[in-house]
């Protein structure tokens, strides 16, 4: 059984035990419960349903595993002739979330 959500303006195929990162949700712990209520398709054992643009009442589960930082990306500005050099990096920070159930 799998799913097909909409979070933010990503489409993810989901299964349940599956481990995904997701846009940072600011305000969410450990152990919390997140609910994607964006389906757009699931697929089960009586077959694919399909939603106009979504499935209505159908939801997706997760329990939040913690934040984590992606890879350091660098920004460097130059100009060239002027000595003027400015070399600054960023991280982006995401939430890892575990899937749970799949519900219609």
């Amino acid at each position: 059984m799998y799913a097909i959500i909409l979070d933010g303006r990503r489409q993810l195929k989901v299964e349940p035990g599956q481990e995904l990162v997701i846009d940072c949700r600011e305000k969410l712990n450990v152990g919390d419960s997140l609910t994607f209520d964006r389906v757009l398709a699931v697929s089960g054992d009586d077959g694919m349903k399909l939603g106009d643009p979504g499935l209505s009442g159908a939801s997706v589960t997760a329990e939040v595993l913690g934040l984590v930082q992606g890879p350091k990306m660098h920004v460097q500005h130059f100009r060239r002739r002027k000595n003027s050099r400015r070399k600054t990096g960023h991280r982006q920070v995401s939430t890892r979330v575990r899937i749970g159930t799949i519900s219609l």
